[in-house]
């Protein structure tokens, strides 16, 4: 029987809880904001029946045990943690599924290590270098995107943030994901994440880090490194309904040019920012028909 297992990975110093289902070639899982490791929790049963070992985890930051103390997030060293998880899982190659912030370190990962992946799955972010270079230049998107420049008010965003017993994370669950709701046992769940000391701290470093003045591609060359390629194949997933990112503007950063090894783009019908969550099936069928696309010889 494939039953959930718990595991501790680590990077360093650093300890990272994880949920695991089954056995065969590893499909890693990467969570986004606001969330955590459960965020999986219908796609690992499934992938571990499906003959495939799925492991869930907890991102930098999300516990105590794995927020580094010089206080660290950009997306190149959150994705030595990845490639430091596959090496402790005994796994030369790995498809990998990022969803929001697991997305964004993807594409940074796939392109850094690209011969530790077999493929990549995408949701509900585009590409994170063109997101940065062209997505707030559409004022549709530049509405969306008000909680990231929010996030940059250092101690008031913290606040509000947890305020009225985390009600800023409902809000953001309920406009994200317009017309669905988070089963209220699961949004526990999260809020309980966020509870745990230093995590609030640690989730919003990922947007202070990403939009600090020094580290935006402003020059032309500066966006031109932004729009790194990712030798990866890539199947991205955006929900028609997603109240963070319009699924317009995702599928027009989603350039072919970026994704030398093959992209393909789905709009999940009926489906918000948690698509995985809200139409897990349709997710599920697509998934899975994509990894047994690029499933190899080697475990």
């Amino acid at each position: 029987m494939n039953e959930l297992e718990t595991l501790t990975l680590r990077n360093g110093p650093l300890t990272f809880s994880a949920l695991a289902q089954g056995s065969g070639p590893l499909v890693l899982c990467l969570h986004g904001f606001p969330d955590n490791l459960r965020s999986f929790r219908h796609q690992l049963p499934v992938l571990a029946e499906a003959g495939y070992r799925a492991v869930s985890v907890n991102l930098r930051g999300y516990e105590p045990s794995s927020q580094p103390k010089d206080n660290v997030y950009a997306i190149d060293v959150i994705a030595e943690d990845i490639v430091a998880w596959l090496d402790e899982l005994d796994a030369e190659k790995a498809h990998l599924i990022g969803h929001d912030w697991g997305a964004a370190i993807a594409y940074t990962v796939g392109a850094a290590a690209p011969k530790r992946f077999r493929s990549l799955t995408t949701m509900a972010v585009p590409h994170s270098g063109r997101f940065l270079t062209d997505a707030l230049r559409h004022p549709k998107q530049l509405r969306l995107s008000w909680y990231m420049l929010f996030f940059q008010l250092r101690g008031i965003a913290d606040y509000h943030l947890q305020r009225k017993d985390f009600e800023f994370v409902r809000m953001l669950w309920r406009h994200w994901s317009p017309g669905w709701e988070l089963p209220e046992d699961e949004m526990q769940n999260v809020i309980d994440t966020f509870r745990q000391p230093g995590v609030v701290k640690a989730a919003l470093a990922y947007y202070r880090t990403a939009l600090n003045p020094r580290a935006l591609p402003l020059s032309t060359e500066a966006r031109r490194d932004a729009w790194f390629p990712v030798p990866v194949p890539t199947l991205a997933l955006t929900g028609e309904r997603d109240g963070c990112i319009d699924s317009e503007i995702f599928q027009s950063l989603m350039r072919e040019e970026d994704f030398p090894n093959g992209l393909d783009v789905r709009q999940i019908e009926a489906a918000g920012h948690f698509l995985h969550q809200e139409q897990p099936q349709a997710v599920n069928a697509l998934l899975l028909d994509w990894l047994s696309k690029h499933d190899d010889t080697e475990t």
